[in-house]
């Protein structure tokens, strides 16, 4: 029987911690919420620690990096105070990602042609302490041309575009994610892939694109409310299961 390439689960629990901020107060906790999720199946917990901690906080990445034993993964500006910040605690990953204060989520990739000088440094320290880098970028060949130069090991593929799209447009969106996935595994770098992923789109993205990881926030945590997070978990992993051919 061949092999099939199922990729892994990430849930990113930082709109558990938006529900908290919007009382100030001590729940729902995105602590327990990634215990719970990593407890129904969940491979990777990513948790975006934004620079104007407008959900995840601090003190929910310590407490993540003494209580996730799967894959940490910690989304952040490259930003001097956030290396500080990730050094410190030693995710298992970082993931670059740019930052707008207005924005209500993350609107497109990073510009990772930028990352020169300053950046590629920051990359070497990450790596030299062990930390995986990941820099979330368009499906854009220069952009991943720049990731690998700098130094990565991941690019997470920005899935936004694919997901907002219907029809001829969506394929047209996967088809273009599938040539930087491959252009990405050319130029050495692994792939992941995320936002705006749910219930009824992920399985193209799973069956086809090839990669290691999935990353997943919003419709988990939005189908978490009505179902739990432990359900919402297997149902997503349940989807991505069986959207990869097999024999």
């Amino acid at each position: 029987m061949t092999e099939v390439n199922v990729p892994k689960l990430g849930v990113n629990i930082d709109h558990v911690a938006t529900v908290r901020q919007a009382r100030k107060a001590d729940e729902p906790d995105p602590v327990v919420a990634a215990a719970l999720a990593t407890l129904a199946g969940a491979d990777v917990i990513t948790v975006h620690l934004r620079e104007d901690r407008r959900h995840a906080q601090d003190r929910d990445v310590e407490l993540l990096r003494k209580t996730v034993f799967t894959k940490l993964n910690l989304e952040m500006a490259l930003t001097v105070p956030m290396i500080s910040i990730a050094l410190e605690t030693r995710p298992d990953q970082v993931t670059l990602v740019p930052e707008k204060r207005q924005e209500l989520t993350t609107e497109g990739g990073l510009n990772a042609i930028g990352l020169k000088g300053r950046g590629v440094r920051a990359i070497s320290r990450l790596s030299g302490a062990g930390i995986i880098v990941s820099v979330f970028v368009d499906p854009d060949p220069d952009q991943i041309k720049a990731s690998a130069d700098a130094g990565a090991t991941f690019v997470e593929l920005h899935t936004g575009p694919y997901a907002n799209a219907v029809g001829a447009a969506q394929e047209a969106e996967l088809s273009k994610l599938m040539r930087a996935a491959e252009l990405a595994r050319q130029a050495g770098l692994r792939v992941n892939a995320g936002h705006g992923l749910n219930y009824f789109n992920v399985q193209p993205v799973a069956a086809r694109l090839g990669a290691e990881e999935l990353h997943i926030g919003h419709s988990i945590v939005a189908r978490a409310v009505l179902v739990g997070i432990e359900r919402a978990v297997r149902e997503m992993k349940e989807a991505i299961f069986k959207s990869c051919p097999r024999d």
